[in-house]
């Protein structure tokens, strides 16, 4: 009789080495039929596989949601200067944070690969976004890169974060103006881009019509998150500082 361990091991092989822990529960009964046997049976499977990555065996974790097996080689990091790769890793590590901070996610960029034969669709919570408000301001703001929203048993769903990748300084006045379509309701705005965009982001913010809003928005550069991911990773803890506006 095949044991969880090794059904959990065959769908990582099935998936080429590497599976969220929602692939991991669409799959398991393939190999071990009776696995939602149990009311709890996700935190069953959960406890399997935390305790053989505890033991150093079989597998290991690569995401804050995202397993593998033990000897899988994780792809290289994309550059910054890997435009459309860059973007779409830090949509994905957005997604990721959001995700295990108990927060619905949604992206408008489904089909973007993340890492490891991860696509964003594969982490993100939500196909469409919650309607929330006119369906005119939805229609812009579904173009947002990453949304946090409430998740639906808490109550009406709400956009609680917004996350704008910047590549080019070209583009950031266009995802401030994205951001602003939702200055009422109770989100906060951080934009993500390299180091030497900063001055131009403060710059922007402190000129109207940001001016006056300008305490909502935030700009974290792309290593400093990416270092705050990996963190996050190693010690299963997201720092609240750095999301704090």
């Amino acid at each position: 009789m095949v044991t969880k361990v090794e059904a959990i091991r065959k769908v990582l092989e099935e998936l080429n080495g590497v599976a969220t822990w929602e692939q991991i529960y669409d799959n398991i009964e393939k190999y071990y039929p009776h696995a939602k046997a149990s009311k709890a049976w996700k935190e069953g499977l959960r406890g399997v596989l935390y305790r053989e990555i505890k033991k150093g065996r079989n597998f290991k974790r690569i995401g804050l949601g995202i397993y593998a097996l033990k000897d899988y080689e994780e792809e290289p990091k994309p550059t910054p200067n890997e435009i459309q790769r860059i973007h779409s890793y830090m949509e994905g590590i957005c997604l990721e944070i959001g995700k295990f901070k108990g927060f619905d996610v949604y992206t408008p960029d489904k089909t973007a690969l993340f890492k490891d034969n991860i696509y964003l669709c594969d982490i993100a919570t939500l196909e469409e976004i919650p309607p929330f408000t006119y369906p005119e301001i939805i229609k812009r703001v579904k173009r947002i890169d990453v949304l946090w929203f409430n998740r639906k048993e808490e109550g009406f769903q709400f956009p609680q974060r917004a996350f704008e990748i910047v590549n080019s300084p070209t583009t950031l006045t266009e995802a401030l103006n994205r951001c602003l379509l939702l200055l009422n309701f109770q989100t906060k705005f951080m934009i993500i881009g390299p180091k030497e965009y900063k001055n131009k982001f403060l710059y922007t913010i402190n000129k109207p019509p940001y001016l006056q809003f300008r305490e909502r928005f935030t700009y974290k550069d792309y290593d400093l998150v990416i270092q705050m991911y990996e963190s996050s990773i190693r010690y299963n803890k997201i720092e609240e500082k750095f999301f704090k506006s």
